[in-house]
């Protein structure tokens, strides 16, 4: 769990959080995710 934590970590818009409404915020951390697991099936 720490380690997925320190990967989102990699995604600045998440870390910053600009967006004011949480259900941008969600999708952006979706979007993080899917990439995260992308990355680490495509390797």
């Amino acid at each position: 769990v720490e380690r997925t934590f320190a990967w989102l970590g990699n995604f600045r818009r998440l870390v910053v959080r600009y967006e004011r409404l949480i259900t941008t915020y969600a999708g952006f951390f979706h979007l993080a995710c899917v990439i995260l697991t992308l990355r680490r099936v495509l390797k």
